[in-house]
């Protein structure tokens, strides 16, 4: 297999994982302990020659064989071995698409509403209540302007990342806290998924 054909392969697996893992490709980073600009290239099809420490990083991460995560279509094998793919003929979800600045002022209505102001963006997969937050400035190093965050609005007890936005700066920020002073802090909902720069 050529070098260029285990570089489409690993790029379309980690997308793939990411997404049927319930993953972000921040908690990938956080985890493996690879930088986001290494995950952000590898996803961008810009290095053909990947290094095997970050294959294996990678692999380890999604509990995944070293050696399929760059030959084989992983959502292929997984469709043909549960034989009935979990996503059948669905649908998938529009999402009103908010910008940062106008987020505090949406939250309060409804998703139906926000569907007919805002332009919409697809998440396909089980989800109801999403927004999709267009980042305007940067975001805690880690997210930039121009980044794309679906959100599960509402609370959320889970430890997963959750957009939440201080009253005090006026500023969103990422936390996996589940407890909060609602004086202070409002819970924007969790991040299920980040695009990079709109992708």
């Amino acid at each position: 297999m050529h070098k260029k054909e285990k570089a489409e392969n690993l790029k379309n697996n980690i997308k793939y994982l990411i997404k049927s893992r319930g993953e972000t490709q921040l908690s990938l980073c956080n985890s493996s302990g690879l930088t986001r600009t290494t995950i952000y290239n590898i996803l961008e099809g810009r290095v053909i020659n990947v290094q095997q420490s970050t294959i294996r990083k990678i692999s380890d991460f999604f509990g995944v064989s070293y050696k399929e995560i760059e030959t084989v279509d992983f959502e292929e094998k997984e469709i043909i071995e549960s034989s009935v793919s979990l996503q059948g003929n669905m649908n998938p979800a529009a999402v009103p698409i908010i910008k940062e600045s106008l987020l505090i002022q949406s939250l309060d209505k409804r998703i139906g509403e926000l569907s007919t102001i805002y332009p919409l963006t697809y998440y396909f997969g089980l989800a109801c209540n999403l927004i999709a937050v267009l980042l305007e400035n940067e975001m805690s190093g880690v997210n930039e302007p121009g980044d794309l965050l679906i959100v599960k609005k509402g609370l959320s007890l889970s430890d997963k990342e959750k957009l939440a936005y201080d009253k005090t700066t006026k500023k969103l920020f990422v936390t996996n806290e589940s407890l909060f002073d609602s004086d202070v802090v409002c819970v924007v909902g969790e991040i299920i998924e980040e695009r990079f720069n709109g992708q």
